[in-house]
């Protein structure tokens, strides 16, 4: 999820494999059941204790995790990454994150994020601004 408070974005330290230590959006899995909408907000609180309003689709990215020698696939994960506009609390890291923060637009290229991840912030960002912009 990429949420957005006022021109900021919402990054986790992952605590748990896979990517440990890495810099990345909140996310997780969906409960049996689950919508992903209620989903994506729900593992944003669990994750950092935040709360926003979904301000729409960003993408759905496939995250292939393949061995160290690239010849076997061990992981694919299927990312709904959605937009959201923050509406309440501060970042406190929660559940498998080891650290929780809003980062300024600009500070992303200083931190190592994986160049989908880059991609899918931009566009989170650029939908949250059109929206202010329509609403204003």
């Amino acid at each position: 999820m990429v949420c957005v408070k006022d021109g900021q974005v919402l990054l986790i330290r992952r605590g748990t494999p896979p990517m440990t230590g890495e810099w990345s959006l909140p996310g997780g899995r969906v409960e049996p059941g689950e919508p992903v909408r209620v989903a994506a907000l729900r593992e944003l609180f669990e994750e950092t204790g935040v709360t926003a309003e979904l301000a729409g689709l960003i993408d759905v990215v496939d995250a292939i995790v393949k061995t160290r020698d690239g010849t076997l696939v061990t992981r694919h994960f299927v990312l709904s990454d959605f937009a959201a506009v923050w509406t309440g609390g501060e970042p406190v890291a929660g559940d498998d994150a080891a650290d929780a923060r809003f980062f300024e637009a600009d500070a992303l290229d200083d931190i190592d994020l994986w160049d989908e991840t880059r991609r899918v912030v931009r566009e989170g960002l650029d939908l949250v601004a059109k929206l202010s912009n329509a609403r204003n």
